[in-house]
């Protein structure tokens, strides 16, 4: 979808600015190359996370990013930051941290940490770090879209890989198979 964008926003430059047409198709298809080397590279990252995880976050706003990369996200609320969870929701969410052997939650960027901490306290989980949504952090890495979205997977990544996966250890395996 950010590809889209990309094409939307050179197409818009060029027609009001035709002079500099050029420049504009070669920003744009550099950026649309480095978009589709992040891409590869959160995949290959994100291979190493069981399928069966299940990711909780303060904030329903991964949508997106569980679509493209077949990772299930759960949140206490729906896509409205402002609403508090129903003590309903929370008591479902802690059945299924027990029932899914959730391993890690997530803060989310846009939404008060206070969710995410009670349900830690709750469950004896560790809250494994923030993922952003919605807006970039002021600095570091989380601060562009593409260290947005690298951030976010070596995140979860980092909380959620199976230590067992080495996703260049395949070849090794046969040499110690006798």
């Amino acid at each position: 979808m950010a590809q889209t964008y990309v094409v939307n926003i050179r197409d818009g430059l060029i027609d009001a600015d035709p002079d500099n047409e050029e420049a504009y198709r070669d920003n744009a298809e550099r950026y649309i190359n480095e978009m589709e080397a992040t891409d590869a590279e959160i995949r290959e990252l994100l291979t190493e996370i069981p399928p069966s995880s299940t990711i909780i976050t303060g904030h329903d706003s991964f949508g997106y990013f569980s679509n493209a990369y077949g990772l299930r996200f759960l949140s206490p609320v729906g896509l409205s930051t402002e609403a508090e969870p129903s003590a309903a929701n929370m008591a479902e969410l802690i059945d299924v941290i027990h029932d899914q052997n959730v391993q890690a939650l997530f803060h989310e960027n846009m939404t008060s940490p206070a969710i995410i901490n009670q349900l830690a306290e709750e469950t004896g989980l560790e809250v494994a770090g923030t993922l952003y949504a919605d807006a970039l952090a002021a600095e570091g890495e989380a601060s562009t879209y593409l260290g947005m979205m690298r951030h976010n997977a070596s995140t979860l990544h980092a909380a959620l890989a199976d230590p067992d996966h080495d996703a260049h250890d395949h070849d090794h395996d046969h040499d110690h198979s006798h």
